[in-house]
């Protein structure tokens, strides 16, 4: 008999499954944290920065930025797709930031939302946005 047949027939298969059981503790209370956090809600939009609150559109950009603090954006761009749903982190200046934990976007707003001929409008990540309505309390 060889071996690595030897070794086969005697390994302890037994032992994974104590380990298995392990893991799946030690993993199972912080995935189950790590689940709560994700899901969490964002941060309402302060009342100082109330009119960036609406739905935005550009031909190639959407923005969607709630009360609550809920934000959806999709961009074309060079033939791809970008999307990004979270809540909203905070406000930096004029720019803000979605996302959650170290995985987060910010979007830099050169021009913050002003009326300009009886529309709202304001830059983001370079993309001139008009506010096409008011936002819902919450995106649901």
């Amino acid at each position: 008999m060889s071996n690595v047949r030897r070794l086969q027939e005697s390994f302890d298969y037994s032992r994974f499954t104590t380990w298995e059981k392990v893991l799946r503790q030690w993993f199972s209370v912080p995935l189950l944290a790590l689940v709560l956090v994700l899901c969490g809600c964002g941060k309402p939009v302060p009342p100082e920065k109330s009119s960036y609150v609406g739905e935005w559109q550009h031909p190639t950009m959407y923005l969607l930025l709630t009360q609550d603090g809920s934000v959806r954006y999709k961009r074309i761009q060079g033939g791809a797709t970008t999307s990004v749903d979270g809540p909203l982190k905070g406000f930096h200046g004029n720019n803000f930031e979605v996302g959650i934990g170290p995985m987060s976007t910010t979007f830099v707003v050169t021009k913050p939302p002003h009326e300009d001929d009886g529309k709202w409008k304001m830059i983001v990540d370079g993309v001139e946005l008009v506010r096409t309505s008011s936002a819902p309390a919450s995106s649901t």
